[in-house]
């Protein structure tokens, strides 16, 4: 029991992540858009209403889907059952709103976002 308790910092500190996609993004706050494209690359969409300016950025990437992991026998072969892995793209479009040209807020969509 000793070693458990003694282990749990190191345990803990292997689970620990870094910033999530909310902090990472709430550093833009106040920024000014120059800044703002020369760090995220220049917007897919941008829409004007109200004073103020919408920018859309978006993210997409493939991740791997695992199958599933009891699919093989003995000496690798495979049951008929077996569900091989997969690709699947996940997305995050980010809107940032700007009001006299500073990033006021954002907001994040998609499967990607976490």
């Amino acid at each position: 029991m000793r070693r458990l308790i003694l282990a749990l910092p190191v345990v803990l500190a292997a689970c620990a992540q870094g910033p999530t996609l909310e902090q990472r993004l709430s550093t833009f706050i106040g920024q000014r858009e120059g800044d703002l494209v020369a760090s995220l690359g220049v917007p897919v969409r941008t829409y004007e209403v109200d004073g103020r300016r919408f920018l859309q950025f978006e993210q997409q990437r493939t991740v791997v889907v695992p199958g599933d992991p009891w699919g093989y026998g003995w000496y690798g072969m495979r049951h008929p059952w077996a569900v091989p892995s997969t690709y699947a793209p996940v997305r995050c479009d980010i809107t940032f709103v700007l009001r006299e040209g500073r990033v006021e807020s954002f907001t994040a969509r998609g499967d990607g976002c976490g």
